[in-house]
C-alpha cells in the first residue's frame, strides 16, 4: 500500500487549510499513485487506468509520453556510455486536443536533465524565486547536493471531459525524481506566460515576461481576470511524505487590495525584496474540498522504457522508495483555469520551469533546474499550391493545408475566388483565381488559432505569352527593381511598356520604352524605386502593325522574403512552357524531364542571373502526356508536374 501523505498549506495571515488528498487516488482518469504506468494503480491491475508510461497490462488506459525510441536510447547507454548524460525530451503521446477516455487531452512533457557538474545549475549564492530570471546567475559546471539533483521530470495537463468550454476541470499533473531520498527536499513548478528559454552557451534566460522578470495577471475594479500571468506550484517532501504545496500567483502589490472572484488570496507574497511592486501570492479556491493531491512511491517502482541514469551515469530501471514523486492540481477549482475567466479554450501558460531549492522558504537560495520547456506550442497553419500561376482556361486545382493536425478544424473562405466543394477540410478545390484563406481551431467550439492564405494568379493572354521575349529578369538591388530583357524580331517593335502590380492581377503602366531600331536581337533594362514588400512585373510590347504581346509574370521579392521554388507555366500547355526561377546567383541550371515510368526524355542546361530569371522550355516534349520536370540549381532541387495537352 502506498504511504498516506499529510498536505498542509501554511500561509502568514491564516490557519494552516487542510484541502488535499494523500492517498492514492485517480483524478480526470489519471493515477497519482506514486508509480508511472497506465492500468496499474496501486500495486494492482486497474484496466482504464492512464498514466505516464505504458507496463503492457490490458486494458483501456492509455499513457500520455511519447515512447518513440525509448529503447535505442537505453541501447546506446550501454553500448556507449557518455551517452548517459545526453538530455532527452519527449511530448504528448497522443494528438493535442484528442479526446482519450472521455478526456481532453491538451499537451504532456517528459525530460531528463543532466546530472553531475552542469550548466543548468544556480550558482551559489542569493538566486530565488521573485528575482527576474535575467538576473539570475549560472555557472560554467558546478555540482549541486544529491537531494537537489534533478533526475526526471513529468508534466501533463487535460480536462475532466471532452468539452474545452464547460466546466470539466482543467487539472496539472506533475512528477519529479531526485537522486537522493534522505531529508527534506523542495522543488517548484513555474509556469511562465512566455516562451522562456536559456542559452547553455551564455547560461543566460531570454523570453521572460515585462514585469521585472514575469507577466502579470490583472484584474479589473470587480476583481474579474483580464489576463492570466505566470503561476508557481511549490513543494516540499521528507524522506517519506509531501508535506507542502502551494500554488502562487506573480502580481502587482497593489493588487492585494483587489478580491479577485475566482480564488482568494492566501496572504503570502514575495517580491524580490521588501519594497518590490511585483512578486508571487500564494492563492486558494473560494470553494471547499481537495484541489492537490500527491504521492511519493512507497515501493521500488519501474521507472519507465526510458529506465533511470543516476549520477555517476549508473543506468537502473526501477526507481528506489521515496525516489519518485507526482501530484495533481485542480487549476479550475484553484480558479486559475482560462474557462474561470471565460476562455476556456484559452492556453494556461506556456513554458516551464522545474527547479530545486535549499530549504522551505520560498525565497530559498535556488538549486538545480532543467532547461525550461515549452507547453501548447500548437502549430499555426500553413497553406500551399503546387502552383499559384494559370493562364488561358483556369483549371480546378487543389490548395492543401501542409501541416495539418488531425484533432484540429480547418475552413476555408474567398472573397474573390471561388470554392469547389466542402469548406472544412484540410485540402480545398478551387476553380478561380483569388485569395484563398484557412482558418484553424483546435476545437469546433474554440475561436480561431491561427489562419493563412493563398493568391491564386492568373493570366488570361498566354497564347501570345513571351514568344519574342527572352532572358526577363527582375533583380533586386538595394533599393531598386532593376527589370531588364531581350526582344527578337527587334525590328517588328514599335514600342515596350513595362507594367507594375502589387497583387499580380491588375497592372498599371510605368514606363515606355522605344524600340532599339536595330534588326535581330536587342537588350533593354529600366529600373524602379521598390515601394511595396511584393511587387510583380510584365512587359507589354506593341509591334509596328499593332499587335500587342506580354511577357509573363515576373514577382519580385523583398530582401527579407525567402527564396521561392521554381514556377512553371502555363500549365497544363499545349505547346511552349516556362520556368520562373529565382537564383542566389548567376551561374547555369539543369532542368530533366522524365515520363511517369522514370524514363528521360530530355536534358536542357540554362544560364541563369542573379535575381529572378523566366526560361523558355522550347519543345521540351512534343507528345501529349503528362511529365515530371526537375529543376537543379545551386539553390536545391524540385520536381513538379508538367501536362502537355494537343
Amino acid at each position: 500500500m502506498k504511504i498516506l501523505l499529510s498536505f498542509l498549506l501554511l500561509f502568514v495571515f491564516i490557519p494552516i487549510v487542510k484541502a488535499q488528498i494523500t492517498t492514492p487516488v485517480i483524478n480526470a482518469n489519471f493515477g497519482v499513485d506514486g508509480d508511472l504506468t497506465s492500468n496499474y494503480f496501486n500495486f494492482a491491475a486497474f484496466p482504464g487506468e492512464d498514466d505516464w508510461f505504458p507496463d503492457g497490462q490490458p486494458g483501456a488506459g492509455e499513457f500520455v509520453i511519447d515512447t518513440t525510441g525509448a529503447a535505442a536510447i537505453v541501447a546506446g547507454y550501454i553500448t556507449d556510455p557518455t551517452t548517459t548524460n545526453n538530455p532527452v525530451t519527449r511530448g504528448m503521446n497522443q494528438t493535442i486536443y484528442s479526446v482519450v477516455n472521455n478526456k481532453l487531452l491538451m499537451d504532456a512533457n517528459f525530460t531528463r536533465d543532466y546530472y553531475g557538474d552542469d550548466s543548468t545549475v544556480f550558482a551559489v549564492g542569493s538566486n530565488k524565486n521573485a528575482m527576474s530570471p535575467a538576473a539570475w546567475s549560472c555557472p560554467v559546471a558546478q555540482s549541486v547536493p544529491d537531494k537537489n539533483e534533478i533526475l526526471d521530470v513529468f508534466t501533463h495537463i487535460r480536462r475532466d471531459g471532452p468539452n474545452p468550454v464547460t466546466s470539466d476541470s482543467l487539472w496539472f499533473f506533475g512528477g519529479l525524481s531526485l537522486e537522493n531520498t534522505n531529508g527534506n527536499r523542495y522543488f517548484d513548478f513555474e509556469l511562465f506566460q512566455t516562451n522562456l528559454t536559456y542559452s547553455t552557451v551564455t547560461r543566460t534566460f531570454s523570453g521572460y515576461g515585462p514585469d521585472e522578470g514575469h507577466t502579470t495577471w490583472v484584474f479589473d475594479a470587480a476583481g474579474n481576470v483580464v489576463s492570466a500571468g505566470d503561476i508557481i506550484l511549490t513543494a516540499e517532501y521528507s524522506s517519506s511524505s509531501l508535506t507542502l504545496i502551494e500554488a502562487r500567483i506573480w502580481i502587482n502589490k497593489s493588487d492585494l487590495g483587489v478580491t479577485p472572484t475566482a480564488f482568494t488570496w492566501g496572504g503570502a507574497f514575495d517580491g524580490v525584496n521588501s519594497s518590490a511592486t511585483y512578486g508571487y501570492a500564494s492563492i486558494l479556491p473560494k470553494t471547499a474540498g481537495s484541489f492537490y493531491t500527491g504521492m511519493t512511491n512507497s515501493a521500488t517502482t519501474t521507472a519507465g522504457p526510458f529506465s533511470l541514469i543516476r549520477v555517476g551515469g549508473i543506468l537502473v530501471t526501477d526507481y528506489i522508495v521515496d525516489q519518485f514523486m507526482e501530484f495533481s492540481v485542480n487549476l479550475t477549482k484553484l480558479g486559475i483555469d482560462p474557462a474561470s475567466y471565460g476562455n476556456g479554450c484559452g492556453i494556461p501558460f506556456r513554458s516551464v520551469l522545474i527547479k530545486t531549492r535549499a530549504s522551505t522558504s520560498f525565497t530559498a537560495e535556488l538549486k538545480d533546474f532543467v532547461k525550461p520547456f515549452e507547453l501548447f506550442n500548437y502549430t499555426q497553419p500553413a497553406a500551399t499550391t503546387l502552383l499559384k500561376y494559370f493562364c488561358g482556361t483556369m483549371p480546378a486545382t487543389t490548395i492543401d493545408v501542409i501541416n495539418p493536425i488531425s484533432t484540429s478544424v480547418y475552413t476555408w473562405s474567398t472573397f474573390d475566388g471561388n470554392i469547389v466543394g466542402p469548406v472544412i477540410t484540410n485540402t480545398v478545390t478551387i476553380d478561380a483565381p483569388g485569395t484563398y484563406y484557412v482558418t484553424q481551431q483546435l476545437h469546433n467550439l474554440c475561436a480561431p488559432l491561427g489562419i493563412d492564405s493563398v493568391t491564386i494568379l492568373y493570366d488570361s493572354v498566354c497564347t501570345v505569352l513571351n514568344i519574342n521575349i527572352t532572358n526577363f529578369t527582375v533583380v533586386n538591388k538595394g533599393l531598386d527593381a532593376i527589370i531588364s530583357w531581350q526582344a527578337s524580331n527587334n525590328e517588328l517593335a514599335f514600342k515596350n511598356i513595362v507594367e507594375y502590380s502589387d497583387n499580380g492581377l491588375l497592372f498599371t503602366e510605368v514606363a515606355v520604352l522605344p524600340a532599339i531600331q536595330k534588326t535581330g536581337m536587342a537588350g533593354y533594362v529600366f529600373s524602379q524605386p521598390i515601394s511595396l514588400q511584393k511587387s510583380y512585373y510584365r512587359i507589354k510590347i506593341i509591334e509596328k502593325d499593332g499587335t500587342v504581346k506580354y511577357s509573363s509574370t515576373i514577382k519580385l521579392n523583398s530582401e527579407k522574403e525567402a527564396k521561392k521554388i521554381p514556377i512553371i507555366f502555363p500549365n497544363p500547355t499545349q505547346g511552349e512552357a516556362f520556368v520562373s526561377i529565382e537564383s542566389s546567383r548567376t551561374t547555369m541550371v539543369s532542368i530533366y524531364l522524365t515520363d511517369m515510368g522514370g524514363r528521360l526524355i530530355k536534358t536542357l542546361k540554362l544560364p541563369v542571373n542573379q535575381g529572378n530569371n523566366l526560361l523558355s522550355l522550347h519543345k521540351l516534349a512534343r507528345q501529349t502526356g503528362i511529365y515530371l520536370v526537375t529543376v537543379k540549381s545551386i539553390d536545391g532541387e524540385t520536381t513538379q508536374q508538367l501536362i502537355i495537352r494537343k
